[in-house]
């Protein structure tokens, strides 16, 4: 395929891939008329780097202005990461236009595909306008990588398909939430234009966090599909999200901080002596406690005296201290051996799909929006 020379070349390269995934015109506009993709950039509170060696300096807004290439090329990567998800999670979701439960439901679909394809997007234009050819070759690649087929993203966590709606709740509750923290750990940064990105682009993951919350809330009051088996999709999507935080004592983590690029969530308004040794893991338990907090809310309508949980930090994990170790959901170490035979309990199969598509055609397996209270 001939390389990109102008982002007019890359949009072309978008309408193939919309296509690919469902995404089609016909169905943006059934819900959404008139709308069009735009890279849009915020405000920012101040012009000024406030964090790392650089603190005091005026944000960068060109990438010459970056003074080492080390930077620019850790610069480069946080914006192909971030695109790479924004695209892969439409990838992962392609089937769900086909059995939402409700209009309204595929509303909220079609919304939540668009504003993720405007952040890939929005990244590509950053890459595009500021990076020169390295920028745009980026920005194909991200267009040419799959999440099904080669299976080719570039987090693991992102080549797994979505082919359910209990799935799909899980996935925007913990996944879309791992983003917001993503999104608001980039709005600090040094290089100017990825900050501005940041703003609008949060304003949008908070609709999609919503819809994950509201639709769990929903399915747990219907108490249609058991509590054990909805745990199961707590557990694997928990897991997944508590790993997109990155290995524990991250270098990469580490420079990103000394030179201003990815700041910790809170770095405007935390007054903490930064611990740079353990950024990913300071993340990882803020991510961990808010997550607690939705699966609370989630049990507020919950009627079975089955209750839902967050498993314990180390189960099933596949970055970090615990990667390849075996853990129970209450955190208690297992062999490989008790792990084979556990995991099937905690975890979604095969099987527990199959058992989900009776549950759905139940019509009352999801209440209603309205209905939570």
């Amino acid at each position: 395929m001939a390389r990109i020379s102008t982002f007019d070349d890359w949009i072309d390269m978008l309408k193939e891939w919309q296509h690919d995934i469902g995404l089609d015109r016909d169905l943006i506009e059934r819900f959404m008329p008139g709308y069009e993709f735009e890279a849009k950039y915020g405000d920012l509170p101040i012009s000024e780097i406030y964090f790392g060696d650089f603190k005091g300096d005026r944000r960068w807004e060109k990438v010459r202005e970056i003074p080492d290439q080390r930077m620019r090329d850790a610069v480069l990567n946080m914006v192909v990461f971030q695109g790479d998800t924004e695209f892969a999670s439409n990838e992962q979701q392609r089937f769900l236009v086909n059995n939402a439960p409700s209009e309204y439901d595929l509303a909220s679909l079609v919304r939540i595909m668009v504003e993720e394809t405007r952040h890939g997007y929005q990244m590509c234009h950053l890459l595009v306008n500021h990076f020169g050819s390295e920028g745009k070759i980026e920005a194909q690649k991200m267009l040419e990588r799959r999440a099904f087929g080669k299976k080719n993203r570039l987090l693991n966590a992102f080549n797994d398909d979505v082919t359910h709606w209990l799935d799909f709740f899980a996935y925007t509750n913990f996944m879309d939430r791992d983003g917001k923290f993503q999104l608001t750990m980039l709005q600090h940064s040094s290089f100017a234009p990825l900050a501005q990105s940041m703003g609008p682009m949060l304003k949008e993951e908070s609709f999609h966090m919503g819809t994950g919350i509201t639709g769990l809330r929903r399915i747990a009051k219907a108490a249609v599909i058991p509590v054990d088996l909805q745990q199961k999709y707590y557990n694997k999507w928990i897991s997944g999200s508590l790993d997109l935080f990155g290995t524990d004592h991250s270098g990469s983590a580490q420079w990103a901080y000394t030179w201003g690029i990815k700041g910790r969530v809170d770095e405007d308004k935390t007054g903490d002596t930064v611990d740079k040794e353990h950024l990913n893991e300071r993340a990882r338990r803020q991510f961990y406690e808010e997550v607690s907090g939705t699966v609370a809310r989630v049990n507020e309508v919950n009627p079975s005296e089955t209750k839902l949980y967050v498993p314990d930090m180390k189960f099933n994990r596949k970055i970090g201290d615990y990667a390849g170790e075996r853990y129970a959901v209450d955190g208690r170490k297992l062999t490989e051996d008790e792990w084979n035979a556990y995991a099937p309990s905690v975890l979604p199969t095969p099987a527990d799909d199959d058992v989900l598509k009776a549950f759905f055609k139940n019509p009352n397996w999801i209440a209603s929006k309205g209905n939570l209270n």
